[in-house]
């Protein structure tokens, strides 16, 4: 349980440590916010298929495992009717001159944005660990934290942009930041309480995952004139935890 509440500050950390970084740089280029979202995503992806879903089909059986990730996959669906893509709220291409009042209804749509897609994310981390596999659970809470810190780098602009002050905007990150320590406390304890159902929450998990990956993260990095880029660093992404499963696991 330690090692799991420890890596539940790391996963959550992450994204604070992406905002800090954003600081630096205040505008991120999309040139390079294109090749590290792409690169986050080949990881996010590796680490939903080789962390999750295989071990689902270990665990239990293909029906179960499938059930699983579509059912991850609605469940995010059904968040986005409520919350509006993160590509449209995190955007650096946010008018620097638009009305105050609607900035900030921006931010308070991207805040609850982030909380929801975080909770998931979190609680695959937490079902990695429930299983036990300790390779697995280090390949997927790995792919979900380096995820977070590009993810944090892009969100400043606009929030700044907004008229939020940068102390704000690191208490913002923190707040989405421990929805996902809940999350990942919720996926460990759901798990290791009842292990029957192991199979279907490892590919619950990956299917949130991947949603994503295709949903959020890929049409992010192909809008901006830099397509080929982003293919390749995702194609890199996956290859780098490929490699690092292969050793850890």
């Amino acid at each position: 349980m330690e090692l799991a509440f420890l890596t539940a500050l790391g996963v959550g950390g992450a994204t604070i440590i992406g905002v800090l970084i954003g600081f630096l740089f205040h505008k991120v280029p999309h040139k390079f916010n294109d090749a590290i979202l792409g690169f986050a995503a080949g990881i996010m992806l590796a680490a939903a298929v080789l962390g999750l879903i295989v071990p689902s089909l270990e665990e239990g059986n293909i029906w179960i495992t499938v059930v699983g990730i579509l059912t991850g996959a609605i469940f995010l669906n059904f968040a986005d009717k409520v919350t509006p893509h993160l590509h449209h709220i995190t955007g650096v291409d946010q008018e620097t001159h638009a009305e105050s009042q609607n900035n900030l209804n921006k931010v308070m749509l991207f805040v609850m944005a982030i909380a929801i897609h975080n909770l998931p994310e979190g609680i695959a981390a937490g079902v990695g660990f429930g299983s036990e596999n300790l390779g697995n659970a280090v390949t997927v809470a790995l792919g979900i934290a380096l995820q977070n810190i590009p993810e944090g780098m892009v969100i400043v602009s606009p929030i700044i942009m907004a008229g939020v002050k940068k102390k704000r905007v690191l208490a913002i990150a923190s707040f989405t930041g421990l929805i996902e320590v809940i999350g990942t406390m919720i996926g460990f304890f759901a798990v290791s309480i009842a292990t029957a159902i192991l199979p279907f929450a490892l590919a619950f998990a990956g299917g949130t995952m991947i949603y994503v990956v295709s949903d959020e993260m890929i049409p992010e990095t192909h809008s901006h004139g830099y397509e080929r880029m982003a293919t390749y660093s995702l194609l890199l992404g996956f290859i780098t935890m490929l490699i690092m499963d292969f050793y850890i696991g």
